[in-house]
């Protein structure tokens, strides 16, 4: 065998082992992907398009997360969230509408004094979906129902679960164990 063949034979050798580290590097990538954001990479994916364009939008929202100073709640913090939260569940029998803004409005303010910067509904989503994937979807819908509140559309039976959702996400921030979490009927 001549010596340029040799060399043309090591070349493509090359090639192939490269292509393949690349193909294997970027399925490792949607794979962790798919790890870190659970259901909402696959909203993502629906959302962009594109599986591409999808990874390339959950990338962004974890690089932008990675840059919170993400930290617990101090005991005072806890102190004053846990009675206004009972303030709104108790608001929720005379104004149902009302409480879910309010329990919108609160759980806005509890990401902030965990370290979430201010930031309009989407932005807030996108931070929750980088941080608390699993949260995301659930934050998504309540927000739909309290948005269907404002125009006068959303049944007592919506709000309700908009409240359910809203004091789970509370919970989740809070920092409240899943085993402490009392239900909502």
């Amino acid at each position: 065998m001549s010596t340029t063949a040799v060399i043309a034979i090591v070349i493509v050798a090359i090639i192939v082992v490269a292509v393949v580290a690349w193909l294997y590097s970027q399925r490792r990538r949607s794979e962790q992907l798919r790890e870190r954001f659970g259901p909402e990479y696959g909203h993502a994916v629906e959302q962009y398009g594109q599986q591409r364009n999808a990874e390339a939008v959950l990338e962004a929202r974890q690089g932008r997360a990675d840059r919170f100073d993400m930290h617990s709640l101090t005991p005072e913090d806890r102190a004053r969230f846990i009675p206004e939260w009972r303030s709104v569940e108790t608001r929720f029998v005379d104004d149902p509408a009302g409480a879910v803004g309010a329990a919108d409005a609160l759980v806005s303010e509890v990401m902030m004094a965990r370290g979430y910067p201010e930031a309009d509904f989407e932005q807030r989503l996108n931070d929750i979906s980088a941080t608390n994937p699993d949260l995301a979807n659930d934050y998504r819908a309540t927000h739909n129902i309290a948005l269907s509140s404002q125009r006068g559309e959303a049944s007592t039976e919506d709000l309700r679960k908009a409240m359910v959702t809203y004091k789970n996400a509370f919970e989740n921030l809070l920092g409240t164990p899943q085993s402490e979490r009392s239900e909502v009927a």
